[in-house]
């Protein structure tokens, strides 16, 4: 059945890929490495001859001139190349206005010869703002062949000393380094020059590298060149570069610090491990390179769907962050020493621009990159839910049967998901009428219990004049356009493609329409959207994907904006999403490729993975790399793309789903069918089960989605954020705190496991969320839980009360009238606090102050609800909207929901009286374990029953 609905270029493909997965793997031929593209063998090579050089002789051929002054807070030095005095570069460095001391620094070669100029736009896309403000407190001095900048908050005591000769440039905070540029002397940009093959001497074979001699000055201790440096071919493909050689490289090094963190996406360590040197983890630098590559290595440097070229540097004293604002394909090497960790980055193409994030702290980095780039926008909250998906629902009855199968199972779901066989042809847009023939019906079918679906709409257009997409496009001149000017073609899903080019402005516009619903006609507002394949992947182009010499809008070529590409997609698919309603619905757009600002735009996914235990474990660390990177909304494919997982394999992927911000299980179109309703007991009791736990923790997912849009705190906190000062924690990247919820989880990724070790950094008790077990508070311990097939590791941290709402129902949607239980955890002084936050879930009322947001306090003598109140003395809660906190338009709907359950871990002793208003309330007690004590056990337990308290207006439960 699920053949009959491919076409005959569906069967090829999907044949094709079947085959070479199960035979082969990943192909790491059809991806380059350092060795293989010219401009990383050049520039790399400049930190091997560092290396050689007997030491104090290898000396930047870099140097300033004094500086001159450009506005408050912008300076600007003239900067020489003893290797080409001739040539004129800039430097400028910007103090930023907003996050307590960060700097810009730019440089870009001026006044060349050529008609060349370097991609400078990056931060259009990325940024908030182009060029953010600038201090107008900072303060320049400069002498004896040195400028230094001093900014920042005074008790910061932060400032910059840019060395004139050789160049070198380092941030300090009370004096000490915390970032140096061009320490090592790495530091490159090469100018633009046309080709002259009369220079070009001894060259010995294609790609080896040569030395230009004659009259010219012997750069080779420092540079080298190679025939490819103007035209370059791989395999079949040869690269024009019409503008030369134009990549430059730098250094960062890190004194003081053992840990580095970032650069998503990859699969490899949170933690990065050395590409360099003789504690090397990997032979190759990490790459930043947007690619469509299935069944990817579960440990590698090599590319993945996106690329943030964001790194955090942490130590017991400090944290400190770099954002390189390149899109072109970019490397970069690690080396730890025993002094610092030192970083090595090669680009191909753009400016120089580069922000360092002063911290000091991780928490201050997250909200500092949220300054610049923004923090994730509030998804719909039924996006937050369970979400089914698989390479192809066949027609309307198969998806109205999954729909059916999920209520008879007692399984809630919130969204089904449409692969590309709904699409004749695989024309996105068009639906295959055979097998769906009245979509508008299925959507609402499926939307009359409070469910959504999501349909594909990738980038690749078939190229065929009565598909009404190709001829707009085509008539609006709005496609990509090879190097010859005419419009590029390339072979995907649907055979022939052309692919938009939305760095035309032209195309935003028209692309929106395209969602209208006098458009669209067989779309709905309960039918969303899924980008992928925007990397873009291109099946017959270089390294699958598209000609680095492609022309964008404003002339620029594809090499400079590549890792950008599939997030401008991205962009104006929210924004169409956004468009098509009045008053406007927040939009869900899952991506696959990805960029620095992409979580303005909603949720990614970490692509083509596998279903076993090696990607299974590998995936929480490629998702907190995400998440510190400000990609908070991201998943994995529940059960493995790829592969047909044991049932216990498949119970162990649910679980770790069910704690991921992005929930979604999908398959591959030749694995068998695991809709969780298709088991046996007792599997599918387990998957019941845990599905059914992301729901009644939806209040806790929605309060850390929340916290994330205000100040870009990671969803999925790895050891090191919660604890920055606890250095056994700095490596640990398999387990990791949900938000600010005191919820620490760990999933099982070991076939057989019966038991799992988790890690606590701080003197708190800790209970296991399903026993009330507690662990007695003991700072820096491993405790030991039993984690049959049926639990895994879910502890409440003591100090924390958790929001829950344990009636289930068959959507989230449906659940916004029922009661809440409080469970409250306490610390080892009696306390512990908490919060929530509840809006309609699907509009933008929550900015006009539509939402309630509650604190909960127990004392121990007292458990209150007050107002969150944005109040400028508290940066956690910068920018939120003033709002009446009972009689909002929000507030009057929910003022009936009530708090139906109270439970309290850990008391020392029963109370005599617990009483609202004077009014003694119904509770129960159990003895067990207290939380101020050494023993461990399970704890003690109150339990009030039906408070008559709610989530609207402030109340007070009294402890006697």
């Amino acid at each position: 059945m699920m053949r009959s609905l491919l076409s005959p270029l569906s069967l090829f493909l999907v044949l094709c890929l079947i085959l070479l997965p199960n035979t082969m793997g990943v192909k790491e031929e059809d991806f380059k490495k350092c060795s293989q593209s010219s401009f990383c063998r050049r520039l790399r090579s400049i930190a091997n001859k560092q290396e050689s050089a007997p030491s104090g002789t290898f000396n930047s051929p870099y140097s300033l001139s004094p500086p001159q002054a450009i506005q408050d807070g912008a300076w600007k030095w003239p900067l020489k190349s003893s290797l080409y005095p001739e040539i004129k570069f800039e430097l400028r460095a910007d103090v930023l206005a907003e996050g307590d001391g960060m700097i810009r620094l730019r440089i870009d070669e001026i006044d060349s010869t050529t008609p060349f100029k370097r991609y400078h736009e990056t931060a259009r896309w990325a940024l908030l703002d182009t060029n953010p403000s600038l201090s107008s407190s900072a303060t320049i001095k400069t002498t004896s062949g040195k400028s230094t900048i001093t900014y920042g908050p005074s008790s910061s005591k932060l400032s910059l000393e840019i060395q004139h000769s050789p160049l070198k440039i380092t941030q300090l905070r009370n004096g000490k380094p915390e970032i140096v540029f061009n320490e090592r002397s790495l530091f490159h940009m090469e100018h633009f020059r046309f080709k002259d093959v009369e220079k070009t001497e001894e060259i010995l074979s294609e790609s080896e590298q040569v030395v230009l001699k004659g009259e010219e000055q012997d750069r080779s201790w420092f540079e080298e060149s190679d025939i490819d440096a103007f035209e370059e071919t791989w395999k079949k493909w040869k690269d024009s570069k019409p503008k030369g050689p134009e990549a430059f490289s730098l250094d960062l090094t890190f004194p003081g610090v053992k840990h580095v963190y970032g650069l998503p996406e990859h699969a490899s360590p949170l933690s990065l491990p050395d590409t360099l040197g003789p504690n090397a983890h990997y032979s190759d630098p990490y790459r930043l390179y947007n690619v469509d590559i299935f069944e990817y290595l579960a440990d590698s440097p090599m590319s993945l769907y996106g690329a943030i070229p964001l790194l955090h540097a942490h130590s017991t004293d400090h944290s400190v962050g770099v954002l390189n604002l390149v899109a072109s394909d970019t490397f970069v090497d690690v080396r730890h020493d025993t002094d610092a960790v030192r970083t090595h980055w090669v680009s191909e193409s753009g400016i120089l621009d580069i922000l360092l994030l002063p911290g000091p702290r991780p928490q201050q980095l997250f909200e500092q990159y949220a300054v610049l780039t923004g923090p994730t926008s509030l998804p719909p909250q039924w996006s937050t839910a369970y979400h089914q998906c698989r390479w192809n629902y066949n027609d309307e009855d198969d998806v109205l049967q999954v729909d059916r199968k999920f209520d008879e199972a007692d399984i809630p779901l919130d969204v089904t998901w449409l692969d590309i066989e709904y699409a004749e042809e695989h024309r996105y847009f068009d639906w295959n009428n055979k097998f769906f023939p009245d979509p508008v019906k299925m959507i609402d079918a499926v939307a009359s219990k409070g469910r959504k679906m999501v349909a594909i709409i990738d980038p690749h257009i078939k190229k065929t004049d009565s598909f009404r997409i190709y001829s707009d496009a085509k008539d609006l001149d709005v496609l990509i356009k090879k190097s010859d000017g005419n419009n590029f073609e390339g072979w995907c899903w649907t055979g022939s493609s052309v692919w938009v080019d939305f760095f035309n402005e032209k195309s935003w516009t028209w692309w929106t329409k395209m969602f209208d619903f006098k458009t669209w006609k067989d779309s709905t507002s309960a039918l969303f959207i899924w980008n992928d394949m925007n990397e873009p992947s291109v099946f017959d182009g270089p390294e699958i994907s598209m000609p680095r010499d492609n022309i964008h809008a404003g002339g620029w070529e594809h090499r400079d904006v590549h890792n950008i590409n599939g997030m401008m997609f991205h962009n104006q698919t929210a924004h169409a999403l956004i468009a098509r309603e009045t008053p406007a619905k927040r939009p869900f757009v899952l991506s696959r490729s990805f960029f620095a600002g992409s979580q303005r735009y909603g949720a990614i996914w970490t692509g083509d993975n596998l279903g076993d235990w090696e990607h299974l474990a590998g995936e929480t660390a490629m998702l907190l790399s995400n998440n510190i990177a400000g990609m908070v909304f991201s998943g994995a494919d529940v059960g493995g793309f790829f592969g047909n997982p044991t049932s216990e394999l498949l119970v162990r992927w649910y679980q770790a789903g069910a704690f991921m911000p992005f929930f979604r299980a999908h398959a591959h179109i030749d694995t068998k069918r695991r809709e969780p309703y298709l088991f046996d007991e007792p599997i599918r009791g387990y998957l019941r089960d845990i599905i059914r736990l992301r729901y009644q923790l939806l209040p806790v997912w929605y309060n850390a989605f929340h916290d994330s849009s205000l100040t870009g705190v990671p969803i999925m906190r790895p050891q090191y954020a919660v604890f920055p000062e606890d250095e056994q924690g700095f490596a640990i990247d398999d387990q990791y705190y949900i938000g600010g919820s005191g919820l620490l989880f760990k999933p099982v990724v070991q076939e057989g496991a019966e038991t799992s070790q988790v890690y606590i950094s701080d003197a708190q008790p800790y209970y296991n969320y399903f026993t009330r077990h507690l662990y007695p508070a003991h700072a820096r311990q491993t405790v030991s839980l039993s984690t049959p097939l049926s639990t895994f590791p879910l502890l409440i941290q003591g100090g924390s009360i958790v929001p829950s709402r344990q009636r289930v129902r068959r959507s989230s949607p449906l659940m916004w009238q029922d009661p809440f239980t409080l469970t409250i955890a306490l610390s080892k002084e009696g306390k512990a606090s908490g919060q929530l936050y509840l809006d309609d879930g699907v509009s933008y009322g929550y900015e006009q102050g539509e939402y309630i947001w509650r604190k909960f306090q127990f004392d121990g003598k007292s458990l209150s609800s007050t107002s969150k109140t944005n109040t400028p003395a508290s940066s956690e809660e910068k920018g939120v909207v003033s709002y009446d906190a009972d009689n909002n338009t929000w507030a009057q709907a929910v003022s009936h929901v009530k708090i139906e359950s109270i439970i309290v871990l850990g008391l020392t002793h029963k109370p005599k009286s617990i009483k609202i208003g004077g009014q003694e309330v119904d509770w129960v007690y159990e003895n067990g374990v207290a939380s101020n004590g050494k023993k461990e056990g399970q704890s003690s337990l109150l339990k009030i029953k039906n408070p008559g308290v709610g989530v609207v207006g402030d109340w007070e439960i009294a402890f006697s």
